[in-house]
């Protein structure tokens, strides 16, 4: 039974359920099209009669008349708005260049041309003294950067053509920061301030000032870089008198106030530098130093590294600092009566003037420069004064010349520096084609092409183990011009002779450096022709040259290739002194040296000769004996009588011989008995001899065992025992008792019985 379904209206404010309706039995509904967008609405152009031609014509005519008027404007317009931006973006830049610190922006080149040159129309203006300025530190700090002990003498000029009372805020904070990044040479830069101060000395005041700052500073922070830096270059500055001595002491007083293993460690190593100066200018103090030092030491509150530390700055006062000189050599450039020395306390109030490194505008920038211009020409002198003297030093330099043509520099000092650029040349190169095109441009007199071959060799020679770019440098130079070719086959002569002077590591990377050459054809075979292998005219060292080198050139190119270059008959010829064929002993030596360093298939000519030379021997005194009997036979008419006594002791020496050889086939030989000394009979001495001379009957006949008096000296088993069988006379024949090894055994009283006993039992 169905159940009704009540459905709610409207006013329930239940909304009722709607059934969904089927679709249509036909298909899906067709598809429906949007209605079109209602189009706009068309506005008719009125449309003008023109009834007049003239009138049209006309018109137009005004109408492009306009128009040209309204384009020339607008052209106008635009150049004018473009010659305003270009006004407007110098001025933005001179306005960012001035607001910014020193080198904090950069600018590419055209733009800085642009810049220099709107602003050099005033030279007084704020623009042009910024770019000056930032020019001046650009160069101080280049000028800085390259001084070395080398060229301090031409830096110096250049330094001060600058304007250095402008900049010397600048300098100072350059020179610190150079300082700082290379310690090594601090004292470089202590002479330069030395030089400067001499000139100028407020500018090594500013140095002095705010370094001692800086090292206050450091040593509130426990900064033990930067103190340690501050320190040496302070220490130089006392040395070169800038500073006084006082300011040492002072550091080494508040150093050794409270010991640590930092302050000792920086005050053993300011001593180091500043105690020469001390204990010439003042040993007193100097000697209190040293004092505390001790006192530091024995009190034992500082580690074990420090303390040796101290015990090596005892050692080096001992020795009065030899490798800490006052001055290095080259660095004494300055009169002691023109040097400044200032006197600032280590607890004064410092003025460091650290705006002395930002940009102002001078309002005086003209007159401060002309200024220094004459300052300037004080110090270096005028440019025609100094054109002048140039041309009167060359003129007296030419005349000094002409003067000393016989004088010679003995000091090779021009030597020297070439080798110097050959070794830094060859070191910097990243492969041997850059080694050689740089090599190649270095500037060389002539006859010096052999010491390039030979820094090539010490090079390859100072290396650990062989390297293969030494011999690439060496070929290409060989193969690109007959002079180096020649240079190379020298040096090979050379280094061969002196070979015994370098060690085994050095002799190993020559001897491979040469087998490269040698078996890549860059120079000839024929430099072999000063090896004489023989056992006296060699040595360890150039048997061991020769060993390595031919093992190179036989892993190069191989045995057979290497046996076939010997057998050339050229190469032959060159190195006959390496076969020689002389004497048997010699070809032996040869063969056996060889043999033993793997080369023995190149021996083949010295075995065969070997074989054959006994028999070239037995030719050779063969035709000297004929010879020596054609020039008897022409002296015999001379000495008749000699001849008759000589053929009569020969007819008789004959027939002595010949009845002798009668003797010996027909009666057999007699025993023979030694009469070397060590073997002469004793007394009992029968048993002996007849223990040497044992017999064994074999057929009737007795075999006699016979040694060689010299034979029996020699080490016994060395070689071969000969035995000479004889034959003894019928009446000899009978035989000997034979004796036992042993002797026999004589019974006492009692053996018997005993034997008896042991039957019994």
């Amino acid at each position: 039974m169905s159940t009704p379904v009540a459905v709610s209206g409207p006013s329930d404010g239940v909304l009722s359920k709607r059934k969904r309706s089927l679709s249509p039995v036909g298909g899906p509904p067709p598809s429906r099209r949007r209605s079109a967008s209602p189009r706009g609405r068309r506005h008719d152009k009125p449309r003008v009669e023109d009834v007049d031609p003239v009138r049209r014509a006309e018109r137009e005519r005004q109408l492009a008349v306009r128009m040209a008027a309204n384009e020339l404007e607008k052209v106008e317009k635009e150049k004018g708005q473009t010659e305003g931006k270009d006004k407007f973006d110098a001025q933005a830049e001179f306005a960012k260049l001035l607001g910014t610190r020193s080198g904090g922006v950069y600018m590419p080149p055209a733009r800085l041309r642009a810049l220099q040159a709107a602003a050099s129309q005033d030279k007084s203006s704020p623009e042009y003294q910024r770019l000056a300025w930032d020019a001046l530190r650009k160069s101080i700090t280049g000028i800085v950067n390259r001084v070395n002990i080398t060229n301090i003498k031409n830096i110096v000029p250049e330094l001060f053509s600058e304007n250095l009372i402008r900049g010397k805020g600048l300098f100072a904070r350059s020179v610190m920061k150079a300082q700082a990044t290379s310690l090594p040479f601090t004292p470089v830069f202590a002479c330069l301030v030395a030089i400067i101060n001499t000139k100028l000395p407020q500018v090594g005041e500013l140095l002095l000032t705010r370094l001692i700052s800086q090292f206050r500073r450091s040593f509130k922070r426990n900064d033990k870089i930067v103190c340690n830096s501050t320190t040496t270059f302070i220490a130089h500055l006392v040395n070169q008198q800038v500073a006084h001595e006082i300011i040492a002491l002072q550091i080494l007083v508040l150093l050794l106030e409270r010991p640590t293993d930092d302050s000792i460690e920086i005050a053993v190593g300011f001593t180091r530098e500043v105690g020469a100066f001390l204990q010439e200018n003042s040993p007193k103090a100097n000697a209190t130093v040293f004092e505390r030092f001790r006192a530091v030491l024995n009190e034992s509150s500082i580690s074990h590294r420090v303390q040796y530390m101290i015990e090596v700055l005892m050692q080096v006062r001992k020795d009065n600092y030899k490798d800490n000189p006052i001055i290095p050599e080259g660095l004494d450039l300055v009169e002691e009566d023109e040097q400044i020395t200032h006197q600032i306390q280590l607890e004064e109030d410092l003025q460091v003037q650290e705006g002395l490194n930002i940009f102002k505008v001078d309002p005086n920038y003209l007159e401060n420069d002309e200024k220094y211009q004459a300052i300037k020409t004080e110090i270096l002198g005028e440019p025609d004064e100094e054109s002048d003297s140039e041309e009167e030093g060359a003129s007296d330099e030419e005349e000094a010349v002409e003067e000393m043509e016989g004088i010679q520099d003995m000091t090779e000092t021009n030597l020297v520096n070439l080798r110097k650029v050959i070794y830094l040349t060859i070191m910097n190169a990243l492969n041997y084609e850059e080694a050689v095109h740089k090599l190649l441009k270095i500037q060389m007199k002539e006859g010096q092409e052999i010491e390039l071959v030979k820094m090539v060799i010490e090079c390859c020679s100072q290396e650990r183990s062989y390297s293969n770019f030494f011999g690439l440098v060496g070929e290409r130079f060989c193969k690109l011009n007959r002079v180096w070719f020649d240079c190379f086959e020298t040096a090979f002569g050379t280094y061969y002779d002196a070979i015994h002077r370098y060690e085994t590591n050095r002799l190993r990377n020559i001897a491979r450096f040469f087998g490269h050459l040698l078996a890549n054809d860059a120079i000839s075979w024929n430099v072999m022709n000063c090896i004489q292998l023989t056992e006296e005219d060699t040595t360890s060292s150039s048997r061991i040259f020769v060993k390595i080198m031919l093992g190179e050139i036989q892993e190069s190119m191989g045995l057979k290739v290497v046996k076939e270059r010997f057998a050339d008959e050229e190469v032959k010829s060159a190195c006959a002194g390496m076969f020689p064929l002389d004497n048997p002993k010699n070809t032996r030596f040869a063969i056996n040296y060889f043999t033993s360093i793997g080369l023995g298939a190149i021996t083949e000519e010295m075995r065969e000769h070997l074989k054959n030379a006994p028999r070239l021997i037995m030719e050779q005194r063969r035709a000297l004996e004929e010879e020596e009997s054609s020039s008897s036979d022409s002296d015999s008419g001379s000495d008749d009588s000699s001849s008759k006594v000589s053929s009569d002791s020969d007819s008789g020496s004959s027939d002595y011989s010949r009845r002798k050889s009668r003797r010996k086939g027909s009666t057999p030989p007699k025993s023979r008995r030694y009469r070397d000394d060590s073997r002469s009979p004793r007394r009992g001495g029968d048993s002996r001899d007849r223990s040497r001379d044992r017999r064994s009957p074999v057929g009737g006949k007795t075999k006699d065992r016979i040694r060689d008096p010299d034979r029996d000296n020699s080490p016994r088993g060395s070689g071969r025992r000969y035995r000479e069988r004889t034959r003894t006379p019928p009446s000899s024949r009978s035989r000997s008792p034979r004796r036992s090894r042993t002797p026999p055994r004589r019974y006492q009283r009692g053996d018997g019985d005993k034997r008896d006993d042991y039957r019994r039992r």
